[in-house]
């Protein structure tokens, strides 16, 4: 615990752990909002996703004929991150490709995570450059578990709010986590979505594609953790076994279509960049305190 980076502004405070560039921690308003990770449950907090988002078929990716072995969601939130910069309220971390990134996934890349702390907001940018000769092909995402409840009320009755009308059905996910063809229902109720233990006790909610670029999780006391977005198109909600925490995640790609076996250039989402190219994607949360009574 002695090398996780603490950053602060004012009441609002974050800590990162190289290992991974994790936010570990984030509080504001004197509240803990991330989850406390229980390894009984889900041992993350809030992993970065790279260099594929999802599960690659059979734990593995194909590069002009040859498998490389690869786990859900790559490999960036089990690698040690540098600190490149680093000040009160700011620090910037870099993964760049070494020997054991080329194991399996053989190309070369920059992966840039800043993060920002003001008095209610965490900011993550996570930028991917091409220091290769070829082409990069790449996924990147965010996956923060927000503590349930992070108000002054119990688990149930929270609701997730999107900006904007969503299509009320999501892929199905395999046994095996791929996304099949077929689809399921989300009950929707407009814009707002009940979150409840039967409702996540499959599956993420994966909206690809999403219309929205922020989403609310509102507690019953109407305070609420807002996650903006800037270059993810997908959305995914997820939780595990009725943990105390509802992930929203960011994504650029997703897993792989059930019986997908090609080359990851053809694998569906994935992004290709040229060489000396840069792309830039960021999420961020705002804590909103509940309104009180005038």
């Amino acid at each position: 615990m002695s090398d996780l980076i603490h950053i602060r502004s004012g009441a609002g405070e974050a800590w990162i752990d190289p290992a991974g560039a994790e936010a570990v921690d984030w509080r504001a308003d004197g509240r803990r909002l991330l989850w406390t990770a229980d390894p009984a449950i889900w041992a993350r907090t809030a992993p970065i996703l790279f260099p594929i988002v999802g599960r690659a078929r059979d734990g593995q990716i194909k590069v002009a004929g040859q498998a490389y072995p690869m786990p859900i969601h790559g490999f960036a939130a089990s690698s040690r991150f540098d600190i490149i910069e680093r000040s009160e309220d700011r620090v910037l971390l870099v993964l760049a490709d070494n020997a054991e990134t080329h194991a399996s996934f053989p190309f070369s890349f920059r992966l840039e995570a800043e993060y920002r702390v003001t008095q209610n907001a965490l900011m993550v940018a996570l930028t991917v450059r091409n220091t290769g000769g070829d082409g990069l092909p790449y996924a990147v995402g965010w996956h923060p578990g927000f503590a349930l409840p992070f108000s002054d009320t119990g688990r149930e009755g929270h609701v997730v709010e999107f900006e904007a009308e969503e299509i009320a059905s999501v892929p199905a996910i395999t046994a095996a986590g791929l996304f099949s063809s077929a689809t399921r229902p989300v009950p929707l109720e407009g814009q707002r979505l009940p979150i409840t233990d039967e409702l996540m006790s499959r599956e993420a909610l994966c909206f690809l594609n999403a219309r929205s670029r922020s989403v609310r999780l509102i507690t019953p006391d109407g305070a609420a953790i807002r996650v903006e977005v800037e270059n993810f198109p997908h959305l995914a909600l997820w939780s595990r076994d009725a943990g105390p925490f509802l992930c929203i995640e960011t994504w650029t790609g997703h897993g792989d279509p059930d019986g997908f076996d090609g080359d990851i250039f053809a694998k569906p989402s994935m992004r290709i960049l040229p060489p000396g190219g840069r792309a830039a994607h960021s999420a961020t949360a705002v804590f909103e305190a509940a309104r009180r009574p005038a």
